[in-house]
C-alpha cells in the first residue's frame, strides 16, 4: 500500500513543504522546497500566493494526508496572528482538495525525530538526512523545507501507533484497569523465581 504525506512548515516570509512517499511501511523523500513570500509587499498577496502554491503542490503530487506544524506561542502577538493566517491558508488549500490534515506541535516533531523536544533545526535536518538518505546537494539552504519534511515524517511515525483513548491517573490507576496484564507479569516472575 502506498501513501503520500505532504508536510508544511508555515511561515510568513518562507514557507517550507516536503513530500514523503510511504511504500510497504517505509518512508522515502519525494521532494522538499520552499515557497518564498519575501517579494510580496502586501500580507494578503502573500496569503493568495500560499493558497496558489499549496494548491499547485496538492494538484501535482496528490497527497493522501497533510501534516502541518502548529504555530508556537511567542511573545509577539502580531507575529502569531500573521503566522496563524499563513497556516490557516495552507489548511484551507488542503480542505479545498479534501486532504485530511494533522497538526503537530514543534516540540512533538522534534521529539519524534531526535528524541529531544528542544533539538535545533540543524539536528532535525541531520536526522532526516540520515533516516531518508538525502544527498547533501538536495538539502537546500532553508531549514523551513526540512522542518516541513520533519512534520511529514512525524506523521509517518504516528501512523503505525494505535491511538489509546483510555486515560490513566497514574500507575495505580493503570494497574487497576489492566489486571489481566499485571497478573500475567506477576505469574511469570513467580515462575522465574521458582526455577532459581
Amino acid at each position: 500500500m502506498e501513501k503520500i504525506i505532504l508536510g508544511i512548515d508555515p511561515g510568513t516570509n518562507i514557507m517550507g513543504y516536503g513530500l514523503l512517499k510511504i511504500v510497504d511501511g517505509k518512508a522515502q523523500m519525494i521532494t522538499m522546497g520552499v515557497i518564498d513570500l519575501r517579494k510580496f509587499p502586501d500580507a494578503y498577496l502573500k496569503l493568495g500566493h500560499i493558497f496558489e502554491r499549496v494548491t499547485g503542490i496538492i494538484d501535482g503530487y496528490l497527497p493522501d494526508e497533510m501534516a502541518i506544524e502548529a504555530p508556537f506561542f511567542g511573545k509577539n502577538v502580531q507575529s502569531m496572528l500573521k503566522l496563524g493566517r499563513a497556516q490557516g491558508t495552507a489548511i484551507a488549500a488542503a480542505i479545498h482538495h479534501g486532504v485530511p490534515i494533522h497538526e503537530y506541535a514543534p516540540m512533538k516533531i522534534k521529539m519524534a525525530l531526535t528524541g529531544n523536544g528542544n533539538a535545533s533545526k540543524e539536528q532535525v535536518a541531520g536526522m532526516l538526512q540520515r533516516l531518508l538518505k538525502i544527498p547533501n546537494e538536495e538539502m537546500g539552504k532553508f531549514m523551513d523545507a526540512t522542518d516541513a519534511l520533519a512534520a511529514a515524517y512525524c506523521h509517518y511515525l504516528q501512523m503505525g501507533r494505535p491511538v489509546n483513548d483510555v486515560k490513566y491517573r497514574g500507575w495505580k490507576d493503570y494497574i487497576n484497569k489492566n489486571q489481566n496484564k499485571v497478573s500475567k507479569r506477576k505469574n511469570k516472575e513467580d515462575e522465574d523465581n521458582r526455577d532459581d
